[in-house]
């Protein structure tokens, strides 16, 4: 690809144009410019090399921001609602430091400075931002420059060598105590079911919700998961499972076959609202409150609080029970019974086996520690008794 024209311009700068072929008819070419004839060949020798490699010298200077736009629109036909908004936040933070900037010219540091930052203060709430987001702003900044990659702009994605600070907070999902558990089989309430559901069978909020009496089998002790919603305005609307995964068959315990077992069916859903329809956002957050309030009346800090509805009193005083962690208590009952990884994903109806992995390897870890202090108990108990 022969330089057309090398010269010095008026203005004091060396202008150097590289062939780039024909198009339309006609051939093309680049200039380049540099403030010395050595500078001018050098950025001409470095776009050669970029064509060599078919990258698409034209489209180099477009900024971070464009291309996140078009990475949004693809991968918003392949997610749910929910989903899209994490992403349509992280792009926004992304472009908040870096969309304005060329592709070409985005370095580690550049994303990197990003992570520190929201490490150190999110702006949004006044506090360290967690791993999770951390995490989320870094793949996604990975996937915007993996896009454009794969439509030859640039060769290289700074985003994959971005590090997550060891130190940055964890929104950590813990199961429920023994004590825990035994609440919630044993206090009356219209969202036990619910809790009861998940936590033996797992299921998410986003299953719950549109799970109907023809999906379970009390005689073969199953629970079919073939829908789910996704909440859009805070209105349920029903899809397909979350993965392919998501679609599975869940294998009750006795516990709730004959908990299921007792129940009145006076509605098509398993879990329905006061109105008998599925529950909507608010309708699901004011009957979950409602039901930990009654946990706390039952089993909280506060022994003469004897109503929810007492005024004097403000506030739960147990720990805040929430969905999540009682379908985390699944998982773990499964550990505890020693069930193996393999059956524990497919009956959590997880994507990947990571998912499982880390989970389990969690567990692991802490009963390993907890019996080594338990040992380590039982070693001075001994030597004082000697």
């Amino acid at each position: 690809m022969p330089k057309r024209l090398n010269k010095k311009r008026a203005d004091g700068r060396y202008a150097v144009q590289v062939y780039l072929g024909i198009v339309d008819g006609k051939r093309k070419y680049k200039t380049v410019y540099g403030a010395t004839q050595k500078e001018a060949n050098q950025k001409a020798d470095d776009l050669k090399a970029k064509l060599h490699k078919g990258l698409d010298v034209e489209k180099e200077n477009d900024c971070f921001s464009a291309w996140a736009e078009r990475w949004l629109k693809i991968k918003n036909t392949e997610i749910g609602h929910s989903q899209q908004q994490v992403y349509k936040y992280s792009v926004e933070r992304l472009n908040n430091y870096i969309g304005h900037m060329k592709l070409k010219d985005i370095k580690v540091f550049d994303i990197q400075i990003i992570i520190t930052e929201l490490s150190e203060n999110n702006p949004n709430t006044g506090k360290p931002a967690s791993k999770s987001l951390l995490k989320s702003i870094k793949q996604t900044a990975a996937q915007v420059f993996k896009l454009a990659i794969e439509n030859r702009v640039v060769d290289y994605n700074p985003a994959e060598y971005v590090k997550i600070p060891k130190d940055a907070p964890a929104n950590e999902r813990r199961a429920l105590t023994p004590e825990e558990r035994s609440w919630i089989i044993e206090t009356p309430h219209r969202m036990q079911t619910a809790a009861m559901i998940m936590m033996f069978a797992g299921l998410r909020r986003g299953e719950l919700i549109p799970l109907t009496w023809s999906d379970v089998n009390l005689k073969a002790g199953t629970i079919q998961v073939n829908k789910a919603v996704e909440m859009i305005d805070g209105k349920p609307h029903v899809k397909t499972t979350k993965t392919k995964s998501g679609m599975r068959c869940v294998y009750i315990s006795n516990i709730l076959i004959d908990y299921l077992s007792k129940i009145k069916k006076e509605s098509i859903l398993v879990c329905p609202s006061h109105s008998g329809e599925m529950f909507t956002s608010d309708s699901f957050r004011r009957a979950w409150n409602s039901y930990l309030s009654d946990l706390d009346v039952k089993y909280g800090k506060i022994p003469q609080k004897k109503s929810k509805f007492d005024p004097r009193f403000g506030g739960i005083t147990i720990d805040k029970i929430t969905p999540h962690m009682l379908r985390h208590t699944f998982c773990t009952m499964m550990y505890e019974n020693g069930v193996d990884v393999m059956t524990a994903k497919n009956q959590m109806g997880h994507a990947d086996i990571q998912t499982t992995l880390n989970i389990y390897t969690h567990l692991s870890e802490s009963h390993t520690e907890q019996k080594m202090k338990k040992m380590n108990v039982e070693n001075i108990i001994c030597k004082s008794i000697n």
